[in-house]
Formats: structure tokens, C-alpha cells, sequence
């Protein structure tokens, strides 16, 4: 059934889906920007991100400002399970956005700014893995509140959805800068694509193995009769897709081994909704139990019916300005 509730878990939904799409790139080249060269190569890399990458971020916002609106109660029960890795996620998010303006101002340490750059993109994208592992292995809930302590977060299994993260994101900036460069550069971006994408297929494996044993809810889902004639296609069209990322790059392509890139992390995400849905706090809380007042999503309502075509529209326009190869000048 469809209703208000619904509606504004699809919104929350789009708004992780639109982050992880346009800041998985850029946060992806910081990852990478130790593999390049320093000075042209290490520019080029950044000019290709510098008009868009703090709008990107916009998502993300709005991703945990709706948590917060829509469901207030999964708001106050994921916060406190995860204060560790979303603090860590801000510090390296606030660590890489002033090494990216520095860097070009000071360039007397512009070794210390792109030290920096990586860092900071290292911790975000591993602190976002870890708390969507610590997420779907389960929070200690009683009544209400959160019950579990300062340190439930880290785990094995949360480690290895950091691992996951880093190595997915990097993928897509390989394959942004294949997109965006030209030469030297973009040729060593498609052996980094091809690389990571084999690396990318394992962890996407060894993680949906390791997820089926975290909860009974999840092994039902997936390999329960006759349910498993639905989910078994989520991994078919993983290999279909993975087929059609390798041949693209074989093909010397230039955008669609981004846009197949993007479609196995579509696809991950879809698998994660078999998974979870519909509960916000897997296995604990459902949409419903966790949902603000009818009233309040109403208001709310409102207000995201004329703010997301409006982020949606500048953003279409920023890219389309900023469309094509990319140099060394830079746009600071």
C-alpha cells in the first residue's frame, strides 16, 4: 500500500541514491590521487570534480535532514548506535573540503593539502561503509531508544563493508576520469577501472554471502521458495552488467563504463532494499513504527515538492556547463 509513509521513504531512498551517484566520483578521486603524478596529472584529476563536487554533497543533507523530518524515531535510535563513524564521516568530509581550496592557494604545502585530500576522502567513504555494516548488522534496540553501547558499531562485517566502499567509490572515480581526461591520464584511469572492477565483484560477493548469516530476515529473503525465483535475477544482473562494464572499457568507451559502474552499485542498493525493506532500522523498526505524524509529512511534503526539482534543476545545469574533457587550468 501506498501512502504518505511510503512516499517519503522512496524520497529519503532518491536522496542516497543521488549522493552516492554524484559524491562516490569525486570522493573516489581522492582515494586514487596518491597513484598520480604530481602536477599536471594530480590537477587535471581535480579540475574534473572542482565545479561540481560540493553541490554533490547536497544530497546527503537532505538524505539525513529527512531521517530526521519523516522518521523521527530511526533518527533517534541510528544516531546514537553510529555517533563514532558519522562524526569521523564529517571530519573527513570538512578535512577534504579545505585541503581542495588550499591546495591551489598555497602552494608552498601543496604536498601536506594532498595528503590532506586523500585522507579526508579516505576516512568519509570508510566511515559511510561502516556505518551501512553496522546498520545492517543489527542495533540493539529496547522499547523505543537504542541500547547498545559506544563500540557496537565496530565489527568484522563493518570493516568489511568500509573495505567495500573504498574500493566501489575508487572504482567510480577511475572511471569519471576516464570519462573526463584525455591521454596519459585517462589511460591510466581505464587499467585502474579494470582493476577495481574485478576488486569490486569479490567484495560485492564475500559481502552478500557474509550479510545472509547476519540475520534470519535476510536468509529468508533471499533463499526462501518461492521468493528466490525474484531474487536470484539481483545477481544475474550483476554478472550481465559486470560483462557490459569490461567490454565497454575493451571498447575504449568513454561515459558507459561510468554509467555501468553506476548500475552495480544501482544494483547493490537494490539488493540492499530487498534485504531491509520496510523496515528503516533492519530487523527492529519498521517505516511505520518509526514514521513522524501525518500532518508533519504533509508539511514537509510540500516543502520537498518544490525544493528537489529545484536542486535536480541547477544541478542538470552545472553538469551541462561543466560537460567535456578536461586540463590542467584550473577553475579556482
Amino acid at each position: 500500500m501506498i501512502d504518505l509513509t511510503v512516499i517519503w521513504a522512496c524520497i529519503i531512498g532518491f536522496a542516497i541514491i543521488a549522493y552516492v551517484v554524484m559524491d562516490g566520483f569525486d570522493l573516489g578521486i581522492g582515494i586514487l590521487f596518491p597513484f598520480f603524478k604530481v602536477g599536471q596529472e594530480r590537477d587535471t584529476a581535480m579540475n574534473s570534480i572542482a565545479p561540481v563536487w560540493d553541490g554533490n554533497e547536497t544530497w546527503l543533507v537532505m538524505g539525513v535532514g529527512g531521517l530526521f523530518a519523516a522518521f523521527p524515531l530511526a533518527y533517534a535510535i541510528i544516531l546514537p548506535a553510529l555517533y563514532a563513524p558519522m562524526i569521523a564521516m564529517l571530519l573527513g568530509l570538512v578535512l577534504r573540503g579545505v585541503a581542495f581550496e588550499f591546495r591551489w592557494r598555497d602552494p608552498a604545502h601543496r604536498a601536506f593539502w594532498d595528503g590532506a585530500f586523500t585522507a579526508g576522502s579516505v576516512i568519509a567513504t570508510f566511515a559511510q561503509g561502516i556505518a551501512l555494516g553496522a546498520l545492517l548488522q543489527g542495533i540493539t534496540v529496547e522499547g523505543r531508544s537504542y541500547a547498545g553501547g559506544w563500540w557496537e558499531w565496530l565489527s568484522p562485517f563493518s570493516l568489511l563493508t568500509g573495505v567495500g566502499l573504498l574500493v566501489g567509490y575508487a572504482l567510480l572515480g577511475a572511471c569519471w576520469l576516464n570519462w573526463k581526461t584525455a591521454g596519459g591520464l585517462q589511460r591510466q584511469a581505464v587499467t585502474y577501472a579494470g582493476r577495481l572492477g574485478i576488486g569490486l565483484l569479490i567484495m560485492i560477493g564475500v559481502i552478500s554471502l557474509a550479510t545472509l548469516r547476519l540475520e534470519t530476515q535476510y536468509y529468508h529473503r533471499w533463499l526462501s521458495f518461492p521468493g528466490v525465483l525474484a531474487t536470484a535475477q539481483v545477481p544475474l544482473a550483476t554478472l550481465i552488467v559486470t560483462f557490459l562494464f569490461y567490454r565497454s572499457l575493451r571498447q575504449k568507451r568513454d561515459a558507459q563504463p561510468f554509467l555501468w559502474a553506476l548500475a552495480l552499485f544501482g544494483l547493490c542498493l537494490t539488493g540492499l532494499g530487498v534485504s531491509i525493506w520496510p523496515d528503516v532500522v533492519p530487523a527492529r523498526v519498521t517505516i511505520w513504527e518509526a514514521a513522524a505524524p501525518v500532518r508533519s509529512q504533509v508539511f514537509m511534503l510540500v516543502g520537498a515538492a518544490i525544493m528537489v526539482p529545484v536542486i535536480l534543476a541547477y544541478t542538470a545545469w552545472s553538469y551541462w556547463v561543466f560537460r567535456g574533457k578536461v586540463g590542467t587550468e584550473g577553475y579556482h
